[in-house]
């Protein structure tokens, strides 16, 4: 394997990355305020046909319009599943595990019902965009800017989510909240309101990853056309560790995974491809694992002092306190 082809390699699972990376970071956002939203894998989909759906209908107004109108609603739409995820867990104090799972089928079958007449006919996508000046950036260039601008605001939103969550105060409340709500509570925050808000915020970013995948990096739509990718956001973010960045290079890596998977599906033509398809989904699966064990702490010991600690906190997957407690706020 050469330079170039290494480096197609990487631009390609990037940007095939892109819808987890709007995926993961909304759950992300969503579970450090101390809810947990199973229904990503309805919420995708639904957001994936919707936006499809409204982009198609509104194609003879402008690819642009359409497109803004496409990703709108799919936001509406992921906010709207999350609301009831909301109302059921915040103010009915009900299971968010059963709402959030009874949500996840509903949405991935609604999607399937609502959009059979939008199976696989040709709509508008989002057009290539390379950056002047840095796509000529030896290797940066090639990897990082001659893609698209969703690709571009996924950047944009890592970096935005992270600098919320660290250097902020509201980020430093959002933290609060998932943590040690009654603290939070006892400074003045009204906690059931803020979770109320990250949780909607989360929705309509997992909305976003469904439009991305039907109007960008899988365009078109049909049957459980993302099927899976909700599922493995939910462990993405698992993997990260709840941390912004952490979570988009989980993201990145199972972007890696799949196109390496299509590299080997094309070298090696013996093997059936349905083993190539789920490969990457199994072994992130199996990464999880491994570095959720006990035996990776007692491996990190070995290390020197001082670089086993630093190791262990970038493995280490420490959830928020509070996540999936009910919180009474008198």
């Amino acid at each position: 394997m050469d330079i170039a082809q290494f480096v197609s390699i990487l631009a390609t699972a990037i940007a095939t990355s892109t819808p987890l990376v709007f995926a993961c970071l909304g759950e992300t956002i969503t579970e450090r305020a101390g809810v947990i939203n199973l229904s990503a894998e309805g919420t995708i989909l639904l957001g994936a046909m919707t936006s499809f759906a409204i982009a198609k209908t509104l194609e003879g107004s402008g690819t642009v319009p359409s497109l803004l109108a496409g990703f709108a609603g799919a936001a509406l739409v992921g906010a709207a599943i999350a609301l009831i995820v909301a109302l059921g867990t915040l103010t009915l104090k009900q299971s968010q595990v059963a709402i959030g799972f009874v949500l996840a089928l509903l949405g991935a079958n609604l999607s399937s019902f609502l959009g059979n007449s939008f199976v696989r006919i040709p709509g508008p996508t989002v057009p290539s965009f390379k950056i002047p000046g840095l796509q000529n950036i030896p290797f940066l260039g090639n990897l990082l800017f001659q893609s698209d601008l969703l690709v571009y605001f996924s950047y944009a939103a890592i970096a935005l989510v992270w600098v919320y969550f660290y250097r902020t105060r509201a980020g430093l409340m959002l933290r609060a909240i998932g943590e040690q709500p009654n603290a939070a509570f006892a400074r003045g925050t009204n906690v059931v309101k803020m979770r109320y808000i990250y949780t909607l915020i989360g929705g309509a970013m997992m909305g976003i990853a469904g439009a991305a995948f039907s109007l960008d990096f899988k365009a078109g739509w049909s049957h459980m056309h993302t099927a899976g990718y909700g599922w493995i956001a939910l462990a993405i973010v698992i993997f990260g560790g709840w941390n912004p960045l952490r979570v988009a290079l989980s993201c990145y890596l199972f972007g890696i995974l799949q196109s390496l998977a299509s590299v080997a599906q094309s070298t090696i033509p013996a093997v059936p491809s349905q083993v190539f398809n789920v490969a990457p989904f199994m072994l992130m699966i199996l990464l999880l694992v491994l570095t959720s064990s006990e035996w990776i702490e007692r491996l990190l010991k070995l290390l020197p002092s001082p670089l086993d600690r630093t190791a262990s906190e970038m493995i280490r997957s420490t959830p928020p306190a509070a996540l999936g407690k009910v919180f009474e706020q008198d």
